[in-house]
């Protein structure tokens, strides 16, 4: 029971009020107790200093812990802010606990501007506690999102989003990098509003072949085209209940003047149909892309963004690395349990595949702990240099290098089977990533997909055999992608279809 003379740290910090300037926090990123992932210091500006018994490391409404390690010595590591700017300077103790900062050795003092904080810079006491220093521009908040997790400022501000938005039918559009999310915010959406016991039907408009898209969205009567039989259509399946666009920047540009219309009035006509039909099912739209100066429908688009969350990359939100850790592991039945040296790699990497990637990195690395090995990095994830001023960057005494380039445009036909094959495997057979790879656009990469040797689309392959594969790799969809050599968004997308049938 918590003393009722004892004041939570949220409870203390709303009582002085928000000050203008963000607040400095240090959240716990690894801890050898995993219950302590995740508590956070949030502070006024000032002086702080961190030890073993001070400051209280919270979770809203919870009594408050010291890090209390015995390895973190009584002597601390001062944080002092500058009182006439956002500059942090960090004075480490000359003692004989071990700290690193970044994960490279660290004494003396270092100062961070306010871009260095708010990047996240990553610290490590005693070999044994990770924490995470950065800015919080709200108070701790529990407002939880199914599938959402994350501690800090950026995460709690999209979860407040999604629940405002949820109850609501107003078309929402998910912006956001590859493998941030934008299909777990948009089935939270779904369970969070009043159509949760209805429907959400997805397609990735990327996927949909020009010439059929618009069957495949609005359906068609029968001989409406050689071969046409009567077909429904995604509009009329999701009637009721939620129609979720994935890629919406990649819908064929004959089929954008039929959305609008839809989104308007909520009228479409089948091919080959004589009258109009109605739909009432609620739109979400995601992409990756950046629909302003893209060759888009900007009509559409307004109609769209009726509700535009932005969902931020990994990079953005370095004081999540831990919770996500443990979410992620715990979710294919993985105890949190890795090696200090490789959560502090973890916490500096930039992941330009975001949630995804590093979800599929620790898959590796849980597989390789659990037979007995000591997995690193640079054997899990394909490393290229990471950009100038990234935590992985940042050390007391060393400058920053410069960006690796990206890689140089090709000519599809430049490009062979075997270097596609090459790309799918190492981005987890991903797409979006592939193509980056290559040098070429995602339509450009579903053209090289269609006419590869090896690499099948899911709904080409026999169901059995998807089952049989299915159970060879426990359910997990990103084994049985590499096992079967299908995209992976193809896949889930066609288990999916294959359940909702049975």
């Amino acid at each position: 029971m918590i003393d009722s003379t004892e004041y939570t740290q949220t409870l203390q910090l709303s009582a002085q009020g928000m000050p203008g300037r963000p607040l400095l926090a240090l959240t716990i990123l690894w801890h050898p107790d995993p219950a302590r992932i995740g508590e956070q210091f949030v502070g006024a500006p000032g002086t702080l200093e961190v030890n073993r018994y001070a400051p209280l490391f919270y979770r809203p409404g919870q009594a408050g812990l010291p890090l209390g390690h015995g390895t973190i010595s009584r002597d601390p590591v001062r944080f002092v802010r500058e009182a006439d700017g956002d500059g942090v300077v960090v004075h480490f103790p000359a003692t004989r606990m071990p700290v690193e900062l970044n994960g490279r050795a660290a004494t003396g003092q270092v100062r961070f501007d306010a871009a260095d904080v708010a990047r996240g810079q990553v610290l490590t006491l005693g070999r044994a506690v990770v924490l995470c220093l950065h800015w919080m521009d709200c108070l701790p908040k529990h407002n939880p999102v199914p599938g959402l997790v994350g501690v800090g400022a950026a995460a709690i501000a999209l979860r407040d989003q999604i629940r405002m938005v949820g109850p609501t039918d107003i078309p929402v559009l998910l912006l956001g990098e590859t493998g941030t999310g934008k299909e777990i915010a948009a089935r939270a959406i779904h369970a969070l509003g009043q159509r949760a016991q209805t429907r959400l039907v997805a397609v990735n408009m990327a996927a949909l072949n020009e010439s059929l898209a618009a069957a495949e969205l609005f359906g068609a009567v029968r001989g409406a085209y050689t071969g046409a039989q009567e077909r429904r259509g995604l509009f009329a399946e999701a009637d009721g209940g939620t129609l979720f666009l994935d890629e919406i920047g990649n819908a064929p540009a004959s089929v954008q003047p039929m959305l609008l219309r839809v989104l308007e009035g909520g009228d479409y006509r089948p091919l080959g149909a004589s009258q109009d039909r109605k739909t009432t099912a609620r739109l979400i739209a995601a992409t990756d892309q950046d629909l302003d100066t893209a060759a888009f429908n900007q009509a559409l688009l307004r109609r769209l963004e009726g509700f535009a969350i932005q969902l931020p990359p990994l990079r953005a939100r370095r004081e999540d690395i831990g919770v996500l850790i443990v979410h992620l592991l715990q979710a294919h039945g993985a105890q949190p349990v890795l090696p200090l040296e490789l959560v502090v790699e973890i916490a500096c990497h930039d992941w330009p595949g975001n949630i995804r990637q590093l979800g599929h990195t620790l898959r590796r690395a849980a597989l390789l702990v659990q037979h007995g090995g000591t997995p690193q990095l640079e054997q899990l994830v394909r490393l290229t240099p990471a950009p100038a001023g990234s935590a992985a960057r940042l050390a007391p005494v060393v400058d920053a290098a410069p960006a690796a380039p990206e890689a140089p445009r090709r000519k599809p036909s430049d490009i062979t089977d075997a270097e596609v094959l090459q790309a799918m495997a190492g981005n987890d057979w991903n797409i979006q990533a592939a193509a980056r790879t290559l040098g070429i656009s995602r339509p450009t990469m579903y053209k090289l997909l269609d006419g590869h040797r090896e690499i099948r689309w899911a709904e080409r392959i026999p169901a059995e055999e998807i089952e049989r594969a299915l159970g060879a790799c426990a359910g997990d969809i990103g084994r049985c992608a590499v096992l079967l050599k299908t995209p992976t968004e193809s896949l889930r997308r066609e288990v999916r279809r294959l359940r909702e049938s049975a």
